[in-house]
């Protein structure tokens, strides 16, 4: 009663071995329980989102593979995916619903929130682990299937903890993350490669988790038809994204061959003892572009004109071939002075890559445009005005100051703040050694980085500062700020908080009436 008439499945050995021992020892209700209870939105789900997602943004921006790597350990969209798919597998609608707004949301707030952090970093180029996920192709989708195979196996199977190394193949918020880039820095080749990849990811595990609870016997209520329109739904949407991506493979190793015969082509041009030096390849531009350095004993002037002829007529594309010839000697020690110069030319231009994000990095954190950023190449260092940030303190610009710094290693950078009111200095309490003698109280931890913060910006300011409050503690910071080169005044008939001593700017004028 239980087969339909003319499937003629029923008497099948296989089939019924399979049935007997292998889907009837499948817990389907818990195994339900268990997809239903991991795909739903809740508190816990949100955080864990925002976490993972913060955690792989940061992870991006400073290309970390291993602070990448973490936030796939966090993240929870692997439990509604899972439900989405065995949603399918059983036509559960309300399922389907359940996990698709868990899903939706939280892809939501992950991108929100990652743009939200880019948008806030002095860091905002695209480092090679952001770059890595911005041109999916075939083996992405084959990563994700088997994946899925391997997750959808161990749910059915109560071996849950096979589900963390899925998260880690299928790295389903580092795409989300890139996105979050992509929408913050405006760049749509990004946001456009990543939203491929994600949605590439999502649907083949869906789908394939669908396949894997059908075959072990979920939904078996299902008709005939239902099972009709699965396959054609699932094979519907594996050839949608095996087109596009089949595509991009496709121009990968295009590009890798393309390569080969450009440096292959340049190579040509010179004599066997000519070496051949970071050749690098721009696809996205039209013509396409190829620069190389070349060491060669002779120069020859019409290399990039017949390597652009070669290339044309080998790639069906017109290349761009710009050579930099370095011509070498026989002898072991002239060759050697040539690679050094051409050593020192790669560096120069590391130099001016590294000039160049000091400028954006400066201009962002300063809230100028960077034409405003003076810069000394020569002696490596940087100055910039920086503009009235809404809320910022002195502090704010001491930390801004100090993080381009950090990043710009051998610059000297130099950030001129506004004249934001000066941090008032705290003190700790007088305290009484062992003979009974008071010693005087002196600045405390907040107090000391107060002094610090104030010495820097009357130093970047060159603007005087007035010191009022107790005599004794007046005298310790005008001391200590004399100390840092500041030009620090006591003021006379001005008192402070009791446990703290005032900061203020005065005009040079001032300076001159009261110093003492």
């Amino acid at each position: 009663m239980e087969a339909h008439p003319g499937i003629g499945l029923r008497h099948n050995p296989l089939l019924d071995w399979w049935r007997g021992h292998i889907v009837a020892t499948i817990e389907h209700v818990r195994v339900v329980e268990k997809v239903g209870a991991e795909s739903q939105w809740n508190a816990r789900y949100a955080f864990m989102v925002l976490m993972s997602a913060g955690i792989a943004v940061l992870g991006l921006l400073q290309s970390s593979a291993p602070v990448v790597i973490g936030a796939m350990l966090l993240s929870p969209l692997m439990g509604p995916i899972m439900g989405l798919g065995f949603g399918l597998a059983t036509f559960d609608w309300a399922e389907i619903r359940t996990a698709t707004f868990a899903l939706a949301l939280g892809s939501l707030i992950a991108v929100l929130f990652t743009a939200t952090i880019v948008l806030f970093s002095p860091l905002q180029n695209v480092t090679p682990e952001i770059a890595a996920r911005t041109r999916p192709n075939l083996f992405d989708l084959g990563v994700a299937l088997f994946s899925a195979l391997a997750g959808a196996y161990a749910m059915v199977r109560g071996r849950e903890g096979t589900i963390v190394g899925v998260a880690i193949a299928t790295a389903l918020m580092p795409p989300l993350a890139v996105m979050g880039f992509g929408l913050a820095t405006l760049n749509g080749t990004v946001l456009g490669g990543a939203t491929l990849l994600f949605v590439t990811n999502l649907m083949t595990i869906a789908v394939t988790a669908a396949v894997v609870a059908r075959f072990y016997g979920f939904g078996t209520h299902l008709s005939p038809q239902h099972t009709v329109l699965q396959t054609v739904v699932v094979l519907g949407i594996l050839i949608a994204f095996v087109i596009p991506l089949t595509l991009s493979l496709l121009q990968i190793v295009w590009e890798t061959n393309a390569s080969r015969q450009i440096r292959d082509v340049i190579t040509s041009q010179f004599e066997n003892d000519a070496r051949v030096d970071q050749v690098e390849v721009d696809y996205r531009t039209d013509p396409i572009t190829a620069t190389a350095t070349i060491l060669t004993p002779e120069f020859q002037s019409d290399a990039e004109k017949d390597s652009e002829a070669t290339l044309a007529r080998l790639l069906g594309r017109p290349v761009d071939v710009t050579l930099e010839q370095y011509r070498v000697n026989t002898s072991a020690q002239a060759e050697a002075q040539q690679i050094a110069s051409a050593q020192a030319s790669a560096r120069a231009q590391a130099a001016d890559r590294i000039a160049t994000r000091t400028v954006e990095q400066l201009a962002l954190v300063a809230g100028v445009d960077q034409s405003a950023v003076l810069l000394d190449r020569d002696h490596q260092r940087a100055v910039v005005t920086a503009a009235t940030l809404p809320g910022a303190t002195l502090a704010s610009y001491y930390a801004l100051e100090k993080r381009v710094a950090a990043a710009a290693k051998d610059w000297t950078i130099t950030l001129i703040p506004p004249a934001a009111p000066l941090p008032q200095v705290s003190f700790g309490e007088a305290t009484t050694n062992d003979d009974g003698e008071t010693i005087p109280a002196a600045p405390d931890a907040e107090g000391k980085r107060a002094l610090d913060i104030a010495a820097w910006g009357a130093r970047r300011l060159n603007v005087p500062v007035g010191v009022s409050g107790n005599a004794e503690r007046v005298a310790l910071v005008v001391d200590a700020l004399r100390k840092a080169g500041v030009n620090a005044v006591a003021r006379d008939g001005r008192t402070g908080r009791e446990n703290g001593v005032r900061l203020e700017w005065l005009a040079p004028s001032e300076a001159g009436e009261t110093a003492q």
